[in-house]
């Protein structure tokens, strides 16, 4: 399993599908090519301060070590976001919550999203 270290990558599981949780989203995008599963972790500024973000980054590489391998899709790469709960949720609930997204993510239909969030204007010429 691989890191996700580039911004264009993270652009790009940003497009593909996404199930949330208490402590965490994650975000899921297949690829074409036959590399390994890659994994992004993501924590905003507004999650608290630079320990406490490093804090929350920490607990979620870790849900994924112990996370086993059937649960990832080949060729695939994943993006968690954490939240702020994530401090304070129980470390086994957290486990069992990716799991679960996992699972709702499998069920997903992998359609990418509409790239531009500005609403579009029909012209009506009769």
């Amino acid at each position: 399993m691989d890191r996700l270290r580039q911004r264009a990558d993270f652009l790009a599981v940003a497009n593909g599908a996404r199930a949330g949780a208490a402590a965490f989203v994650v975000q899921s995008r297949r690829r074409d090519d036959g590399g390994p599963i890659r994994v992004g972790f993501a924590v905003t500024k507004k999650n608290g301060t630079a320990t406490e973000r490093n804090r929350i980054r920490r607990r979620l590489r870790e849900l994924v070590k112990r996370l086993d391998a059937v649960s990832l899709r080949p060729h695939s790469d994943y993006v968690l976001i954490g939240h702020r709960a994530a401090l304070t949720r129980d470390f086994a609930s957290m486990l069992e919550d990716l799991r679960a997204a996992l699972r709702r993510l499998d069920c997903q239909p992998s359609k990418p999203r509409a790239a531009s969030r500005e609403p579009q204007i029909m012209n009506d010429e009769t």
